[in-house]
């Protein structure tokens, strides 16, 4: 029988998209790489991918373009087959507060970190909406979107970025009910994971051990949550919070800031 754990992950070549994406293929899926303009890093990770014994390919696309958007599953679909499990890795993240805000700030963080995650969970649907009615237990599917442990505990910086993975979250519990019974739909939300923008190393060490549990998440944390959803059959519009319990803190500012 043909293997059918296959997942698509956005934004894979490098940082907690590669190890998620390695991650799974150690846990037995075929992997395809998306990515916007690390070909090298995600041609890589591909080879990566492949010494694991499983299958893998590396697809371009600027996720804020619709039509490129429109076109990401049935590439997917093409090179490896009808993807089980996709990630909505991919996410811009750029700083702005309240007093900068701008129309276009807004709209970029929004196609990027929501518009494009609904296109390509739509697409998905459709396509195991249509094997379901062609064959009533045949195998459904799981959308993951990488969300932020700051959503459970608000701060002002980084508003459209905020913004739109408050939008993400949202999102995530409308499409586990829209698409129910083919499609699970479930969130991952990280604490400080990696170096970020201008942060110093050591300011990410500080940053990285303020939390209840003395240290947040790593990329292999997060790939660890990604692997027990994508295998969790009866797990659907919930989001698993994997930051040390740095949620829990109330702070008035991002935790970058808190140490440099």
């Amino acid at each position: 029988m043909k293997n059918q754990k296959i997942a698509l992950v956005t934004g894979a070549a490098k940082r907690v998209g590669r190890a998620i994406a390695i991650g799974l293929a150690k846990d037995g899926w075929d992997v395809a790489i998306h990515y916007g303009n690390s070909k090298d890093a995600a041609e890589q990770t591909v080879k990566d991918i492949l010494a694991t014994g499983q299958r893998g390919v590396a697809l371009q696309a600027d996720l804020s373009k619709e039509d490129e958007a429109n076109q990401l599953i049935a590439r997917c679909v093409e090179s490896l087959g009808l993807p089980t499990c996709l990630v909505n890795n991919a996410s811009l993240f750029q700083y702005d507060v309240a007093s900068s805000f701008s129309y276009a700030a807004l709209d970029r963080h929004m196609l990027t970190n929501v518009a494009a995650p609904l296109i390509l969970s739509r697409d998905l649907y459709r396509l195991h909406a249509k094997n379901r009615a062609q064959d009533a237990v045949g195998p459904s599917g799981v959308v993951i979107n990488l969300l932020d442990q700051k959503l459970a505990n608000l701060n002002p910086d980084f508003l459209s970025y905020t913004l739109s993975k408050a939008a993400l979250h949202s999102a995530t519990t409308l499409l586990a009910q829209s698409f129910a019974p083919n499609l699970r739909v479930v969130g991952v939300a990280p604490g400080i994971t990696m170096v970020s923008g201008d942060q110093s190393e050591d300011g990410f060490v500080k940053a990285h051990s303020m939390t209840p549990l003395g240290k947040s998440s790593t990329p292999d944390d997060i790939a660890g949550a990604v692997i027990y959803l994508a295998n969790s059959n009866a797990v659907t519009g919930t989001t698993l919070y994997v930051d040390g319990g740095q949620h829990l803190l109330s702070t008035d500012r991002d935790v970058m800031f808190l140490t440099e």
